[in-house]
């Protein structure tokens, strides 16, 4: 009977002992009635069931801000207190905000079901000695799976048996190619990707067949593990949504203290207990920016519009402007700094070195390359490269030697168009564009026999029928190739044969050496030799003439590197986070821009410095200096899902808001986990795409800077509006606050009624504050730093500003009522409207004092902002209604001023905007002498 527990992991271990700790012959599998009663023991081989949020969670959600709860008790009282106007206006607010947040949201709570899809199949297994299809979901420890290639591995499995078996697992390691696998036990502390005998769930058998036992079903894979990590890691919330909840808190203080505070002043100078305590409700409620929210809201969906042209599709509304305070960038490198797609970029030939572009066809001499011989190569230059007979050999070699095939024509990349390893697909189309089609060669030269690529030889061998012999075709491992190579081609003489000398064991080093300086270069690096054969049966590998070596990439996107050059005058840090092999990572780190050349290694080469994941612990466990130089690292590799989320840790726990990009399954905790995740939408997994706050439609890295810069024009066009809102409602309160002081002094009537409170706060408020969230923002915004994390909506110099434009604009309102009443000699309610009239008028001019310091009085975001143009006009007239319209006069209480109390009321309300725009003014010129100094 099986213990079924492995003292060491299963990659650790060779095969048979697995086996013996599972208590299973692979030769019968289990017995049927083991299954289930372990099948009992263990579950069903599928992911643990998340809860579902539901409809109405979500919707709650959208309430839980504290402005949002401050607007809510504000409602209710100006519902009580028969404020219909002030009542109706807070509920549409509430109702439009909670409405966007929810369906936004209601897409972006799916992220485990994706993950659950994973593996649901069916699978071959053998029990009780027989072979069978069961569900995969019926899997077990201890079974024994039979796969071949084109299987989805449906659980973690040790190697048996290989039979050239090659795994994609792209999406869950990052490994830009299929990798080959064997049934070796390798080190125990050996990371994910190099755990040459396991297979695991969700990964893809590409090639081969063999034979496994199962090690772990369920949340007990490494698929289930990163399934629990996506569910554990803590979403974070968004900068905007913290700063607003700050300042929402200190808002609803405010409420409370003005409430209590004017009621308290009123009913002490002896007025009317019931208006003084209606006051103080309305002016509690004028303390809040009841337009806060929908300003928001708008600014963010018309950011996630304008994303949406730019193929970035928005799941949560403020994930725009969380990018726009991001700091650093982490980004994968396979299908998001690169295209995902195997290429020749290097020949290196006894005649020389040829660089390959693909796209052009072109096969360039390469002259600074010096030869295996030591040798500066004879070339045939320009177009003619394409014909140099070595060159067309190499080729040859490596199109016949294939078992790809390419469907579209010219060698389509299409993904679609093509079958096999992504690197024989490459040297398809390599040959391909030299003229060399596999079908046309075959025709010539029919394959008789293949010698399949095997783990234990490093190599692939094919014979063809070639007059009275056989031509046979052999590519792999440079080291292997050399070994079984005596003789190397020279100098290209003659097309179909060239000439042959003797490999002796300097050129062999020199190639050896050249191989390493490819790799280095981060190339896929492959020998290619040929020899010849009287029989079909001979040995493959024996009496070999190399040919040369060929270097495969995964190039990088074209568009990359522009936008990665953008980010540092933005103070965004660049980092690369990557599955792959370190000198892969840093290759294309270097052709990106991501590294420079500014490092040496211990041979005096210029070399870049590559973290290593196994380097990543829990921050907590790095002393300072260890965290200082992973702070300071440009490229990690081979980093697995859990070292991701300790690298996103230490960057947060550093003050750093971090954006994450990926299209993996393994990237989905780390999505999660960041300020704001960034899915690939053509590439990428359905479960990084659900679980990630903005999707990109193009993969393009181009389109995260345009986020960035939309970012940070959302949260300047926020600031401004909550500096608007803020400088007029805290206005409101102070005027109302001294006249009630006063009015026993100078017999002074309260400047503001309830009523027109309440209504300068739904007219005069919300659409100028709108106009002012959708601004196209000032042209420098790419060329300042990100905004800290702890940076709050206002800081001290922007309440000390709310408190200086506050108190100008009240003293002007104050003025303009005491001159109407003293001076003009008016009635208290055409005195009450020059008063109201000054201060809504002062309101809408104030808006251009909002204007960014040092930009010109005629051209700058505010004045180009048709929405700011149009909002004033339209408060002008709902302004002219509530004087001149009946109804609506009688119920605000006032009367037309007449001539002279129009101009004393446009006047004073002009006050303000001259005072701010002789401040700009100053301001632009001492930034500009600042400028101007060496």
């Amino acid at each position: 009977m099986s213990t079924e527990s492995i003292p060491q992991p299963p990659h650790a271990r060779p095969s048979p002992a697995i086996c013996e700790d599972l208590g299973v012959d692979p030769a019968r599998g289990l017995p049927v009635a083991e299954v289930r009663e372990r099948r009992e023991r263990h579950g069903p081989n599928r992911f643990a069931e998340a809860p579902r949020r539901r409809a109405g969670s979500i919707l709650l959600d959208q309430f839980r801000s504290v402005v949002i709860v401050v607007l809510v008790i504000a409602g209710a009282v100006a519902f009580a207190f028969r404020h219909w106007a002030e009542g109706i206006a807070i509920t549409a607010v509430l109702l439009i905000n909670g409405g966007l947040g929810f369906v936004t949201e209601w897409k972006a709570v799916r992220s485990m079901e994706a993950l659950r899809e994973l593996g649901r199949d069916t699978i071959r297994v053998r029990r009780d000695g027989q072979d069978t299809e069961v569900p995969a979901d019926d899997l077990v420890p201890g079974d024994i799976v039979v796969f071949t290639g084109g299987d989805l591995v449906p659980a973690d499995i040790r190697l048996v048996e290989a039979n050239t078996v090659r795994v994609n697992e792209s999406a869950l390691t990052g490994e830009s190619v299929p990798v080959l696998k064997g049934t070796a036990a390798v080190d125990a502390g050996a990371p994910l990707a190099e755990r040459e005998g396991m297979l695991f769930r969700g990964t893809t058998v590409t090639q081969g067949s063999g034979l496994g036992v199962v090690v772990a079903t369920g949340m007990a894979t490494e698929l289930g593990r990163i399934s629990e990590l996506a569910a554990g890691a803590q979403e974070e919330v968004t900068p905007l949504q913290k700063r607003l909840d700050r300042l929402g808190r200190r808002l609803a203080w405010i409420t409370g203290t003005v409430a209590v505070v004017v009621a308290s002043v009123g009913l002490l100078a002896g007025k009317d207990p019931a208006r003084m305590i209606e006051t103080a409700i309305a002016l509690g409620v004028a303390a809040i920016p009841e337009g806060l929210p929908i300003v928001a809201t708008l600014a963010l969906a018309r950011g996630m519009v304008l994303m949406a042209r730019r193929n970035a599709l928005i799941n949560r509304l403020p994930a725009v402007e969380a990018l726009g305070a991001t700091g650093v960038i982490f980004t994968d490198k396979t299908g998001t700094l690169t295209e995902n797609h195997m290429t020749l970029r290097r020949v290196a030939s006894p005649a020389g070195g040829f660089a390959v572009d693909e796209e052009q066809g072109a096969f360039t001499p390469e002259r600074d390359v010096e030869d295996g011989e030591g040798r500066g190569g004879s070339h045939a230059s320009g177009p003619d490269a394409a014909h140099h007979p070595l060159l067309r050999r190499i080729l040859e070699i490596g199109v016949l030697c294939n078992n790809a095939a390419l469907a579209g024509r010219d060698g389509d990349r299409h993904p679609d168009a093509e079958q096999g390893d992504p690197t024989e697909t490459a040297l398809l189309r390599a040959g391909r564009r030299a003229g060399l089609d596999r079908e046309e060669l075959l025709a010539a030269r029919p394959e008789a026999r293949e010698e399949p690529f095997d783990a234990g030889t490093m190599m692939m061998a094919t014979f063809h029928e070639d007059g009275d012999g056989y031509l046979v075709a052999v590519k792999g491992a440079p080291s292997r190739v050399l070994d079984a190579c005596t003789a190397v081609a020279a100098g290209g003489e003659g097309d179909s044969a060239p000439a042959s000398e003797p490999l002796g064991a300097e050129a062999r080093q020199r190639w050896a050496e050249r191989a390493e300086s490819l790799a280095a270069a981060g190339l896929r690096v492959l020998a290619v030799a040929d020899g010849r054969s009287a029989t079909v049966e001979a040995e493959p590998y024996r009496d070999l003439r190399l040919l040369g070596l060929v270097g495969l990439l995964d190039p990088p996107r074209d568009d990359v590197r522009g936008a990665i050059a953008e980010c540092p005058g933005a103070g965004v840090e660049v980092v690369m986070v990557t599955g792959d092999q370190p000198a892969t990572a840093a290759a294309i780190a270097r052709q990106v821009g991501i590294l420079g050349e500014d490092r040496e290694d211990g041979r005096g080469d210029r070399a870049p410095a590559v973290v290593h994941g196994r380097e990543l612990t829990a921050p907590e466990d790095l002393p300072p200096a260890e965290r200082d130089r992973l702070l300071g690292a440009r490229v990690f590799a081979r980093v697995s899902p859990e070292q991701k989320l300790n690298l996103i840790t230490l960057e947060q726990a550093s003050g750093r808001t971090v954006a994450m990009t990926g299209d993996g399954v393994n990237d989905a905790p780390a999505l999660k986990k960041a300020d704001i995740g960034v899915a690939m939408g053509q590439r990428g997994t359905d479960a990084a795409r659900q679980v990630a706050d903005m999707i990109l439609q193009d993969d393009a890295f181009a389109t995260i800077v345009a986020a960035v810069r939309q970012g940070r024009i959302i949260f300047d066009n926020i600031r401004k509006s909550v500096m608007f809102m803020l400088c007029t409602n805290v206005a409101e309160v102070l005027v109302v606050a001294v006249a009630a002081g006063l009015g026993g002094l100078m017999d002074l009537p309260l400047p503001l009624r309830p009523l027109q409170i309440l209504y300068l706060n739904v007219i005069t408020d919300v659409f100028p504050a709108i106009a002012l969230g959708v601004g196209r923002g000032e042209p420098d915004i790419m060329r300042r730093s990100p905004r800290p994390p702890g940076e709050p909506v206002l800081t001290r110099g922007h309440w000390r500003a709310i408190g200086g434009w506050s108190t100008l604009l009240g003293a002007c309102v104050l003025a303009a009522l005491i001159l109407a009443l003293h001076g003009l000699g008016l009635d208290e309610q055409r005195a009450v409207t020059v008063s109201f009239l000054t201060l809504a008028f002062a309101k809408l001019w104030f808006v251009y004092n909002l204007r960014a310091p040092g930009t010109p009085m005629l051209h700058n975001d505010v004045v180009r902002n048709p929405w700011v143009g149009g909002a004033i006009l339209l408060c002008i007239a709902l302004l002219l209604a509530a004087v001149h319209l009946d109804p609506l006069s009688a119920v605000l209480k006032t009367s037309p001023p007449g001539g002279a109390g129009w101009s004393l009321l446009l006047g004073m309300s002009l006050v303000p905007l001259a005072v701010g725009q002789t401040l700009r003014q100053i301001q632009r010129r001492r930034s500009r002498a600042a400028a101007s100094r060496p």
